[in-house]
This record gives C-alpha cells, structure tokens and sequence, in this order.
C-alpha cells in the first residue's frame, strides 16, 4: 500500500497524526504515517502528560500582559524569550495579546470545552478498556498558588460558566494529600475530572502498534515539501524521494509551517518550547498530579519517576537548548518539596505547536481540497489530540461532526 495513491497521507506520527490515522484506518481508509522519526517523538514523547477534560481556560487571560515583564527579568519564570527571535515571534505575541481580551477568551473557552470532554472517551475508542487502565488514571489534578495571591477570578468564572465541578482547598487538605509539601503553600483547587498517564511514551507507542495491527503503513521519511497535482491529489516530496497521495491530513506540530508556508498558508503557529526533568526512584509519592500556576509547570507521577514538565521559552525551532530552563524546574520541585531525594535526573527539551488563542488548527484547507490539518495543540495535546483526530475522521468521512468544527478552521486567522 505504500505506492498506492489512493491512500491518505498522515504526515506526523505524534498524538495528533496517529489517533487521526487509527480513526481513519478502522473506518476502512488505506493509510499511509509518514515521519522520519519511531514513535514516540517530539512533544509526544516529553510532555507533561496531564490530560485535561474538564480544562476550559485559555493560555491567554485578560491581566496577563501585566505580568509579563516581572516573568522576563526573572531568570526562575515561566516565560523566557530569546531576543534573537523576538522579531520572528512578535506577530504570534501581537495575536497571543488579542486573545487575552474577555470577550474572545469567552469564546475560545467555549470551544475548548466542546473539544476536551469526550478526551476520555476517544482514549477508551481508541485504546480499548484494558489498554486505557493501563495506561491512564482519570483520579483528578489539584492546582496550586504559592504566596498569598488569590486565585484567579477569571479561572472560577470560566469553570462555573461550564458547570466543571472543583473544590476549593485549604492548606490543611492540601498537606492532606501531600504531606511532603512545603507549609508556605496554602490555597489549590482540586479538578476531579481529569487525570494523566502514567507513560506518555508508552502511550504513544501503543497507538503506533494499534495502527499497524489495523493495517496502517509506517513510512521513515520526512517530508520536505508538499505540491498540489490537481485531481491526482499531492506530490509529497520526502528527503529520498516523492509519494503520491489523493489525501493528506498535517500533523507535523511544530514544524508544520516549513510545509504550509510555501503553499500561501499562513498560519500564525509558534513553538513554545518546554522543558522536563525526570526524577527516578523519587521518594515523593503523588497521589494526584500537581500543577503549580505561578510557576507555570505540573508534577507528575510517572512509572519512569516524577516529572517536571512546563514553562515557556519563545526561541524557535532551531535554537539549541537551554538546560537551564530543565534545571530551574528542579529547583522548584525541591523548593516545594524540601526532603526530596531522586536519582541523578534527566534533563529534556521540546516544542509545543501553539496558535495564539490556545485553540488547535482542524479541518480542510480552503483552496486545497483533500488537504486535512490537525495542529496547534499547543499545551493540551493530550487532551486534545483524540477529540481532535475523531473530528477530523468524521469531517473526511462524511459523518455528523459532533460538535461544531467552525472555532478550529485555519480560516478564523486572516490569509488562511
């Protein structure tokens, strides 16, 4: 099936391209995943792992350009960017401020909510139950505040307005759960409904083998340009060659601009890069996942050791890491837990797909017919990877949608 171009092309074997190609498979489409890399790779491999179904709130929120230069001279904040890029990103940080406004994260809210709660449901369509209890603990995350801020008006009005259930804690049920934690912190809030895997890795890798058990084709190549052949569909050219296609669906993440740029498509798609560090044979046990707002990064409780995953560095695709971005997440992970002892841990970067409203890129180019995107997931690829993959499915097929796909087109961003 390789040669055959009659089959649809899946161009990124993370989250987003496979649970696309297994929808697609077991809806009786000959598929073709091409990516030059094995599964897991990129942000599927090295994300936080939370996957967030009752989560409604954008990145961007009304207040936050306020606190963006206390977070730059900071050397310990969530937020870095490098200036050597700041000309290239400050058209996304435009976009990224116009969404903080209310009446915009409203809506984007509301179609965040629309797309991330069937998660849990699309990762049972797709694992199977055995499989999904394996890899998943739908047990809740609880947030937390250092210092004396209240929490945040915007976030409890954005969870009441979708009727999410959560609970307010106090310090003392919040050393409840984790005795471990440091006294200095005192307010959370406990999110029920939703949960995190125990192996982003191993998760990813079982919706690779899934897809070829279904008949699904692995192709080791990276595709370097896409070029429209009218009826006969796409000429992808790879670096060995070209393969022909009738369909193709996008899910390259982040470096999905170096193949939509040349075509006129423009998409205002920025890497905020993250960084992890693993800590192996941790003494801290986790009963839930933390997240810890002011800081900008979540705990995880992992089978390969607890994981610091977060913050932000607006540096590009090519820039080289900066481990000192991995190594401040440590220090706050001793910080908050100040008996921590681990072996010597691991240190990782990588590069979330964002748009500038926190919502992703789904559906059928204008002007390209038969040309699918799924991108831009950005901090809640997940969550919203599978959700996304079955709405996708369902436009191709020609199936009821489920949910209204217009608030995910490429055409909400001028020049799409």
């Amino acid at each position: 099936m390789i040669n055959d171009p009659a089959a649809t092309m899946v161009i990124g074997a993370g989250v987003a391209g496979l649970s696309t190609a297994l929808y697609l498979r077991r809806s009786g489409h000959p598929v073709m995943m091409l990516d030059p890399y094995p599964s897991p790779g990129g942000a599927s491999y090295g994300n936080a792992g939370l996957i967030s179904v009752d989560t409604a709130v954008p990145i961007a929120l009304p207040g936050m350009l306020r606190k963006v230069p206390g977070w730059l001279v900071d050397p310990s904040g969530p937020l870095a960017i490098r200036p050597g890029h700041l000309p290239a990103a400050a058209p996304w940080l435009a976009r990224w401020i116009g969404a903080s406004r209310m009446q915009r994260v409203l809506a984007v809210s509301d179609a965040m909510r629309a797309l991330h709660r069937d998660s849990f449901d699309c990762w049972r369509e797709l694992l199977g139950p055995s499989r999904f209890d394996e890899l998943i603990r739908p047990v809740g995350q609880v947030r937390i505040w250092e210092g004396d801020a209240d929490l945040p008006e915007v976030e409890l009005e954005l969870l009441r307005r979708h009727d999410i259930p959560f609970e307010l804690l106090t310090r003392d049920s919040i050393r409840a759960l984790y005795p471990d934690l440091s006294p200095d912190i005192r307010k959370g809030m406990l999110l029920p409904g939703n949960g995190y895997t125990v192996s982003p890795q191993r998760l990813v890798r079982t919706l690779s083998e899934l897809l070829r058990e279904a008949g699904g084709e692995f192709v080791a190549e990276r595709a370097v340009k896409i070029v429209p052949k009218g009826a006969d569909g796409y000429m992808v050219m790879t670096n060995v060659g070209h393969r022909m296609a009738r369909r193709i669906v996008i899910a390259s993440g982040a470096w999905s601009r170096d193949l939509l740029d040349p075509l006129g498509i423009r998409i205002p798609l920025e890497t905020e890069r993250g960084y992890h560090a693993v800590m192996p044979q941790a003494n801290v046990q986790l009963p839930i996942p933390l997240t810890v707002k002011n800081m900008g990064f979540a705990l995880t409780p992992m089978e390969d050791g607890l994981r610091a995953a977060g913050t932000v560095e607006i540096a590009g695709l090519r820039s080289p890491p900066d481990e000192k971005r991995a190594e401040i997440l440590l220090s706050h992970v001793k910080r908050l837990f100040p008996a921590l002892r681990c072996d010597p841990p691991r240190l990782w970067m990588g590069h979330r797909p964002s748009t500038p409203d926190s919502l992703p890129i789904l559906g059928e180019v204008p002007r390209h017919p038969s040309m699918h995107l799924i991108l831009g997931h950005g901090h809640f690829g997940m969550t919203g990877g599978p959700p996304s993959a079955r709405l996708v499915a369902r436009l191709i097929n020609g199936e009821p949608p489920g949910l209204d796909p217009a608030p995910y087109s490429c055409q909400r961003f001028t020049g799409a």
